[in-house]
């Protein structure tokens, strides 16, 4: 597969590989230039980062590596910094270019840095604190962990409903915000204790827990995932329904406030916007009778893999890339501020062993 996917859109893929359909609405352009933003996202089906951005004439810039089961995805403030989840490990990508430096036309080199090998943990989403430690929903362990030197990871927290740490995706815990640097509310599928207990409880098991009370905030949702805290409202997607909408804390309710036509996994902000990511269910029984079925039928729309740009004040999705062919799932979306045509090196290619930065000079004391 090639690494860029074209000068255009639509794109296709090459290379002999399966047909991949990149599909983009026609202001999606101009509106990350308006909004000095590009795009990173997911697909562990296709074990795909894919890298979204703008070319010198301002067309759309499409790039992708290729990562085994790549899946949480999370970038520091400064967008200087990308962590992302596979398989078995934990990457740490840095921004090798200095402001107003370029390398072949992209002004973001994410270069792949530090990995931690954590085991086949399934790591979901990814936080960072103000230090930049990372935080992640360890869903095999049904806990938040973080990194460790020695050891596969370090438990942070876990549940009030899980008794004890075991390698059972007790619950399914998905989902993770932050508030002042620290973990605040996570989403999990069901309340259940029990070996794979949550997939008896994906049509309305799924709960949103508040990590620094203990507290159930909001029950009663199917297969929640990717809690925000935006602009102090909590924003969390109820992916067996198909909606984006909010919690009202004060009453313990989400309220639903666009449908999207998929299973919704991502979710990210650039001014009054979000970028949501959207998947084509798979066809097994974890997505079997959901709410979300009822609700494309209604409608009369086929599911989508995409990811939507909604305006939060019309609740309408404006803009949109959707992916046609081999890739039917997405899971993690990030925005990148102020870096208008990312790209990363992987290892499948010479670049990243041509490729050599140097640090400024460091004094060793004794």
């Amino acid at each position: 597969m090639q690494d860029n996917l074209g000068q255009g859109t639509p794109n296709s893929t090459g290379s002999g590989d399966p047909r991949l359909e990149l599909l983009a609405s026609p202001q999606l352009a101009s509106w990350l230039a308006d909004h000095e933003v590009s795009l990173a996202f997911t697909t562990y089906q296709a074990g795909k980062l894919f890298l979204v951005g703008l070319q010198a004439d301002g067309r759309l810039s499409l790039f992708e590596r290729t990562f085994n089961r790549c899946m949480g995805l999370c970038a520091s403030p400064d967008a200087q910094t990308l962590y992302m989840s596979t398989l078995y490990q934990l990457w740490r990508f840095e921004n090798a270019l200095e402001d107003g430096q370029m390398q072949d036309g992209y002004d973001g080199l994410y270069i792949p840095q530090v990995a931690y090998t954590t085991g086949e943990l399934d790591i979901h989403d990814i936080a960072l604190t103000n230090n930049g430690r990372p935080i992640f929903v360890n869903t095999l362990f049904s806990c938040l962990g973080t990194v460790s030197e020695r050891h596969s990871f370090a438990p942070v927290w876990r549940p009030p409903f899980i008794s004890s740490l075991a390698p059972e995706d007790r619950c399914h815990l998905n989902g993770l915000t932050m508030d002042t640097g620290k973990p605040r509310y996570v989403t999990s599928i069901s309340q259940t204790d029990t070996a794979s207990g949550w997939r008896a409880r994906r049509r309305t098991g799924g709960v949103v827990v508040d990590v620094q009370t203990n507290v159930i905030v909001a029950d009663g949702l199917s297969m929640p995932h990717s809690p925000r805290l935006y602009r102090n409202t909590l924003w969390v997607l109820n992916s067996g329904t198909g909606y984006l909408g909010y919690v009202d804390l004060d009453q313990g309710r989400f309220t639903p406030v666009t449908f999207c036509p998929g299973y919704l996994r991502g979710l990210a902000f650039a001014g009054d916007f979000a970028i949501v990511g959207l998947s084509q269910p798979r066809e097994n029984r974890t997505f079997d009778d959901l709410p979300l079925e009822d609700e494309l039928r209604t409608r009369r729309v086929e599911t989508q893999c995409a990811v939507q740009v909604i305006d939060l004040q019309s609740g309408k999705a404006v803009h949109w890339l959707r992916l046609e062919g081999v890739v039917k799932e997405l899971y993690d979306v990030v925005a990148l501020p102020k870096i208008r045509r990312p790209m990363a090196l992987g290892f499948k290619t010479d670049e990243i062993r041509r490729t050599v930065t140097v640090a400024p000079p460091e004094r060793i004391r004794d």
